[in-house]
């Protein structure tokens, strides 16, 4: 896509040092809603430039369709790049609006992965931000059951999330998520920097509760 001049500039100024996520929310504030320049800063495949079209969307125009195609450009994306972007968009494009956030229930079993960890990371995020857990954690932990141990890395994670925010709030999974944990053995023996919560779900259950006590 060829850039406007705006766009050039504002990539030029995303481009000029490592931008902290704040400044690129205040950014996205002072630009509010610009459906047309948030997708030439998306199309130039740059971290900064889409963090900055995410927070720029109009989501009047963010069909499903759009969704997937959008999707399919952060699959050429690097792992941690790619997720740290996805991530992103859920937090502060999909889930603040109703339609939008609507459409994330259905994303469970789609053919992208990047809409399926959406699902899942939505789902782990329901519980972890305070919310009452819906009533479906009996039927997400069946499909985690069968399902996690050969999901795509990018999705793996984000259910392995959900199977340690399901154990730590809900106390009547909580051996089941545990017993799933050290089945798979995921992230088992990771290394994490210091404060943090290793993701191998009997530790961060172990963890987490110990704070909280």
């Amino acid at each position: 896509m060829r850039l406007s001049d705006r766009a050039k500039e504002l990539v030029a100024e995303l481009g000029k040092g490592d931008l902290r996520l704040g400044e690129i929310k205040r950014r996205g504030k002072e630009i509010g809603k610009d459906h047309d320049l948030a997708m030439e800063l998306w199309s130039t495949g740059e971290r900064a430039p889409r963090l900055l079209a995410v927070l720029t969307f109009d989501p009047k125009l963010l069909g499903e369709t759009v969704i997937e195609r959008l999707a399919a450009e952060l699959l050429t994306d690097a792992g941690a790049e790619r997720d740290a972007i996805a991530d992103w968009m859920l937090a502060n494009q999909l889930m603040k609006d109703r339609k939008l956030a609507a459409l994330i229930p259905t994303w469970e079993r789609h053919g992208s992965s990047i809409l399926r960890r959406w699902f899942w990371y939505h789902q782990a995020r329901l519980r972890w931000t305070g919310q009452t857990p819906p009533g479906n954690s009996a039927a997400l932990l069946a499909s985690l059951e069968s399902d996690m141990a050969t999901e795509a890395p990018e999705v793996q994670w984000a259910m392995n999330f959900c199977a340690c925010q399901i154990g730590l709030h809900e106390p009547a999974h909580r051996a089941r998520c545990i017993g799933l944990g050290e089945t798979l053995g995921l992230y088992r023996g990771e290394r994490v920097p210091k404060n943090c919560t290793p993701s191998y779900i009997p530790e961060f259950i172990r963890i987490e509760l110990a704070k909280r006590r």
